[in-house]
């Protein structure tokens, strides 16, 4: 193993929500590497207050060795999307919407970006985060990631590896990988009730057909 590689089986970022996808990736990254860094980027949305809460409640049961605190990194996106159901909560896509009907426009493009500031001021070598192969979005596709580790890399003079470890795999998948663990503590909404899901959306319907949940 060369040194880059050492260098980068240390320390690793991970991009995470309250949801399944990224609590399965974050115990993974666990197994991995020495130190994990969960970053959660906070922009504005309807059901962030429920989903801290229980990204929270989930980091605690999983507490161990190499899982270092969480990160809360504001990145408003109000001025951009205005009147966007996930702003809004009007015409929030329903159980029977196509996956397209979730698109947010640019998001992975604003995570990573932010995150990678955060990694290269800590010197953390590698940001992982979640999407399936079934993610139908321009900003999941492998060739975006290659494009914009490349973009960070060179705009921050800062080697910065991006891992989508799942990026090939199904959610079917994702779930046996994470059949230990406490999932009921996750959390994957687009129109909460209080800290309950609203059962309703593409996202309750979608987690409900992966695993039942809720």
């Amino acid at each position: 193993m060369n040194t880059n590689d050492m260098r980068s089986r240390k320390k690793i970022a991970a991009l995470v929500s309250g949801g399944l996808d990224s609590a399965v990736l974050l115990h993974d990254l666990l197994k991995k590497y020495d130190e994990v860094y969960p970053v959660y980027l906070k922009g504005g949305y309807l059901w962030e207050k429920a989903e801290l809460i229980w990204l929270k409640r989930f980091l605690k049961a999983i507490q161990q060795k190499g899982l270092k605190p969480l990160t809360i990194l504001s990145l408003p996106i109000r001025d951009l999307y205005r009147n966007h159901w996930s702003i809004s909560g009007k015409n929030t896509p329903g159980a029977k919407s196509r996956d397209e009907k979730v698109y947010l426009p640019g998001k992975n493009i604003l995570l990573i970006s932010k995150a990678a500031v955060f990694c290269a001021l800590q010197k953390i070598p590698c940001l992982a985060l979640g999407p399936l192969k079934t993610n139908p979005f321009p900003d999941a596709q492998l060739s975006f990631f290659k494009l914009i580790e490349k973009a960070c890399s060179e705009g921050l003079d800062y080697q910065l590896k991006i891992e989508t470890p799942f990026l090939h795999i199904s959610k079917k998948k994702v779930m046996k990988l994470g059949r230990n663990l406490p999932l009921h503590l996750t959390f994957s909404c687009l129109a909460p009730k209080g800290l309950r899901h609203c059962g309703r959306c593409n996202k309750c319907a979608e987690r409900k057909k992966a695993s039942g949940l809720y």
